[in-house]
């Protein structure tokens, strides 16, 4: 049992991270972070324009040092970006400094999620449902090697996944001097 303060979400866009992590970081008492949010406020940019301007490496540098800031602090629900784990440093980084869930969805769930969305860069090369399997096959090692719980959220509506994500993290997860937890009926109040 991993024991750490802080709780962070990691798999594909469009498992749910941001939307599950709202719910959860009010029942747990953590300050939510989403790394991109973070990325977008501290730059003034969108996502899509840095990736049109420094390219995805220059993305994937603002990226890892957003992450090693943000975990410093203890007390974090971290919503990491669905690459966040292709960088070794990053991976170690999210394993010493937090207990990681990774948010797994299907390919046919994350286009019928994301079927409106023309925020993300990576879709916005070709064939959609291609470029989803392709990150799929290149990350699911990643995300495996550093995931402390596997979460499936296909299905599910984010108050759903998170009432249930939640009984599990309630079994496997102990918070350094945890706050009292509220029941899980009260997750979707």
């Amino acid at each position: 049992m991993n024991p750490a303060s802080n709780l962070i979400l990691v798999g594909p866009m469009g498992a749910g991270k941001t939307c599950i992590g709202k719910r959860l970081a009010e029942r747990y008492g953590l300050r939510l972070a989403d790394a991109d949010r973070e990325i977008e406020q501290r730059t003034g940019a969108s996502v899509t324009a840095i990736f049109e301007h420094e390219g995805e490496a220059g993305f994937r540098a603002r990226e890892s040092a957003v992450l090693a800031e943000l975990l410093q602090a203890d007390g974090l629900l971290l919503a990491t970006g669905g690459g966040a784990v292709l960088a070794a440093d990053n991976r170690r980084l999210l394993r010493e400094r937090g207990f990681v869930v990774q948010l797994q969805v299907s390919v046919e769930q994350q286009l019928e999620r994301l079927a409106a969305d023309r925020s993300r860069p990576l879709l916005a090369r070709g064939d959609r449902e291609q470029v989803l399997r392709d990150l799929a096959q290149a990350r699911a090692p990643y995300y495996a090697q550093v995931a402390d719980l596997r979460f499936d959220t296909a299905a599910m509506t984010a108050a759903e996944a998170a009432t249930q994500l939640a009984v599990a993290l309630d079994r496997h997860w102990r918070r350094i001097a945890a706050p009292p937890s509220p029941s899980v009926s009260e997750v979707n109040a």
